[in-house]
Order: C-alpha cells, then sequence, then structure tokens
C-alpha cells in the first residue's frame, strides 16, 4: 500500500492510481493545490503494484545521450506557434500520418491542464506551445496501453517524471511506442493558476474603462457595457512576437455585449514582469517534489527529449534564431530513427554533448527549494491576491537593475574578446 509521509516523495505521475486492480487509490488535491494518492484501506489488498510502479521508489538509471542536436523547423507558421523550435509538432504530425496517436498536455474547458490524445493533426494543435502547470495525466496510461496492444503506433509526450511513470506503468518495452519528454524547470501548483485567473477576470470586471488597464493591453477592441461576465478566449505562456528570448504571456479575454456582438481585450507581458511567470520563475510555487526529482539526467529513459537551445549564441552564433531554436537530445536507436525520418522538415546541426547539455542546468539538476517558499503559502493561505505576493516576495526588476544587468553582460563579452 502506498503511503505518502513527505510530500517531496510523490511527483504525481499517477501511475499508481492507474495500476490498482481494486481502484482503490484515489488522487486529491492539497492545501497547496498539488494532487497525492489516498488509498482505502478497506478494500485494498496489499498487493505492492502501486509501489511497484512508483517512479520516486523505483528510478531508473541514467541513459547517457546517443547525440544532442540543434534544430529549428523550416515551416515559419509551425515555428512561430511553438513555444522554442517547433520540434514537436513535427514528430506528431510523423505519427498520425501513420495512423498513431499522440498523447500531450492541453488546456480543458476551464483552462486547466491535462493530458489526453489525439488522432488528428488538427487536434494535434492543442499540444502545441508550454504550459506552466501540473498536468493530470487521468486514465492515459491505460489508454495508451490499449492502444500499444492494439499494435497503434504512440507518441506520448510529458515532463520526465511523467515518462518515468509511464515506462513503469508499462513493465516492459513496446517496438510501436515512442516517448518524448520535455526538459522541465518545475511544475506550478494548479491552484495558484486558477486563482491567478480569477483575479485577472476580476481585475477586467472592476477596471472597466480605466487608464491603469488599459496601459497593460497588447490589443484593445470594444470594452464590454457592464463589465460582468468575463471569459477566457486564449492563453499564450510563450508569445514570441517580441522574440524567442524576450517571449510574453498573453491573455485573451471576452464578453458579449447586449446586442450579441463579442468584445474582446488581450494583454501581454514579459515573462519577467507577469505576476505568475515571476512566482513560477524564481521557483516558489512548485510541487515538493521538482526540489529533488526522481526522473533528471536521462533517469525517464525516454527515447527524446526536446527544451529551448538556451546558450545557443554562444555555441553555434550563426545558428542562432531570434523565431527559436531548439535542442534534440537522442537517447535511443528509436528516437534517433524517429529524427532521421523528419530531417527534411528541420535546420538541423550535431553538437558536442558536454557543450549543449551543460548549458541546460534543468535536464540534469533541480532547482534548489526557496526559502521564501513557506512565507509564499503563508500569505497565499491568508488570502493575499498573488498578483500583490507576487510584488512581495519577487518584485519585478526596476529599470536600472535591468541596465546594470545589460552593461554587465556587455562587460563581460569585451573581456572574453
Amino acid at each position: 500500500m502506498i503511503h505518502i509521509l513527505d510530500k517531496h516523495s510523490c511527483c504525481g505521475c499517477e501511475a499508481c492510481v492507474q495500476t490498482c486492480p481494486k481502484h482503490c487509490i484515489s488522487f486529491e488535491e492539497d492545501e497547496e493545490g498539488f494532487r497525492y494518492p489516498e488509498v482505502d484501506g478497506t478494500s485494498c489488498i496489499d498487493c505492492g503494484l502501486c509501489e511497484k510502479v512508483c517512479p520516486v521508489l523505483h528510478q531508473a538509471e541514467s541513459i547517457t545521450p546517443l547525440h544532442v542536436y540543434a534544430a529549428k523547423n523550416k515551416c515559419e507558421e509551425e515555428l512561430m506557434a511553438s513555444s522554442s523550435g517547433g520540434l514537436f509538432i513535427l514528430i506528431a504530425k510523423k505519427i498520425i500520418s501513420e495512423g498513431g496517436v499522440v498523447f500531450g498536455a492541453k488546456f480543458n474547458e476551464k483552462w486547466e491542464v491535462e493530458h489526453a490524445y489525439a488522432e488528428t493533426e488538427e487536434g494535434l494543435k492543442a499540444f502545441m506551445g508550454s504550459k506552466y502547470v501540473q498536468s493530470r495525466i487521468g486514465n492515459c496510461y491505460k489508454e495508451a496501453k490499449t492502444f500499444l496492444l492494439s499494435r497503434r503506433k504512440v507518441l506520448f509526450t510529458g515532463t520526465s517524471c511523467q515518462i518515468a511513470g509511464l515506462k513503469n506503468f508499462l513493465g516492459k518495452d513496446y517496438d510501436n511506442l515512442l516517448t518524448v519528454d520535455v526538459i522541465c524547470h518545475g511544475v506550478p501548483s494548479p491552484k495558484v493558476w486558477r486563482k491567478y485567473l480569477e483575479e485577472m477576470k476580476d481585475k477586467a470586471r472592476r477596471a472597466k474603462n480605466s487608464v491603469s488597464f488599459h496601459s497593460i493591453l497588447s490589443s484593445r477592441k470594444a470594452m464590454p457595457s457592464d463589465g460582468e461576465g468575463w471569459s477566457i478566449e486564449g492563453i499564450s505562456f510563450r508569445d514570441k512576437r517580441l522574440g524567442w528570448k524576450k517571449y510574453s504571456f498573453v491573455l485573451t479575454l471576452a464578453e458579449s455585449s447586449d446586442e450579441g456582438k463579442q468584445n474582446t481585450v488581450s494583454f501581454s507581458r514579459m515573462h519577467r514582469e507577469d505576476s505568475y511567470m515571476r512566482l513560477f520563475l524564481s521557483d516558489l510555487i512548485l510541487r515538493p517534489s521538482c526540489y529533488q526529482c526522481p526522473a533528471k539526467g536521462g533517469k525517464s529513459q525516454s527515447d527524446l527529449t526536446i527544451a529551448d537551445f538556451w546558450g545557443i549564441e554562444k555555441i553555434l552564433p550563426d545558428f542562432y534564431d531570434e523565431r527559436g531554436v531548439g535542442l534534440f537530445i537522442v537517447n535511443t536507436s528509436i528516437g534517433q530513427g524517429m529524427l532521421e525520418s523528419v530531417t527534411d522538415r528541420l535546420y538541423l546541426v550535431e553538437t558536442a554533448q558536454t557543450d549543449s547539455v551543460a548549458n541546460i542546468s534543468s535536464w540534469y539538476s533541480s532547482v534548489v527549494e526557496p526559502a521564501k517558499r513557506e512565507k509564499f503559502w503563508h500569505l497565499f493561505n491568508q488570502g493575499l491576491p498573488v498578483c500583490r505576493i507576487a510584488r512581495r516576495l519577487v518584485p519585478p526588476l526596476s529599470f536600472l537593475a535591468r541596465l546594470k544587468m545589460r552593461v554587465k553582460r556587455k562587460l563581460k563579452k569585451w573581456m572574453k574578446k
């Protein structure tokens, strides 16, 4: 019987729930908004399967990458719609074209993040783009196994711990399975995300025609007549219209007027200026297990690992692209075969593994648990708005501070010449 004594020891992959033969494990949300297993002891038969599939209790050996590449999608539209180099959509389309199934993370109707599967190219669009909230796996491991047993090709994408959970759940290798994990900084609390969205909708209702609200709008049509009933129409965590490195968080809100017309407003903030993104990037709202991730450094056993290729301008300056560059880490021969099947649609350059991976610390090490994390949850549970907590604990950099940082970077480059 699985029993969580230390919340750092549960990554929330939900493998235990899906493997239980008596269906006596449920996943319940705690006070931080993260879900953990709870066992109905009256139904449990102590078979031990829940413990056997746990990727924290049974961690795999690290895989040494076979190859590491810098890559960019040749299609401008797909590149701009992706968070970095547009790698996922190429692989996913290949699987769909061969009659396969693709699993990925998408927003549901409540703008929560959940895993689902798609069998058409149109369905893949919901999986594109980063989503900085922990996704609910639901029954996706079971569904993937059903497709695998029916001999359909399956692409399963997720965080490293989710891929590790899938591998443990399946218990054996399948030649028709391709697993792709994303290099993960950590997964933020769904509860904080829900509260943040409610605050933004409330701000739209209250602000209506205020100057302060207009100042953060990136595009504006007509404001609603009564300021009530705002709904979310779209969310992008990594909008690249200002550039790959200067990506913005974009939220689009809409409301139907009395005349039946839909009024729409969108606001866009660079990631370092948005409250939710600052809390995420400062590691204050991550799941406890993210501070000691069980699947770093290739321990997920994925076939391919994809990420932003941060630092590409230092390693391959001629390959740098303001529209985004992806990192392809090939871990297995299956992954290499898939990459070779889509190379005609990629700009691809192999790089030295040590240089490439060394620049991506999130691949091999967990973030450090911040000293202010307890303070955040104390303020959050007191009912303080997310935006106010962010201003208090991680205030945005002033213009002078940003200027100092730029000068320091330029001096560093000058001294190296």
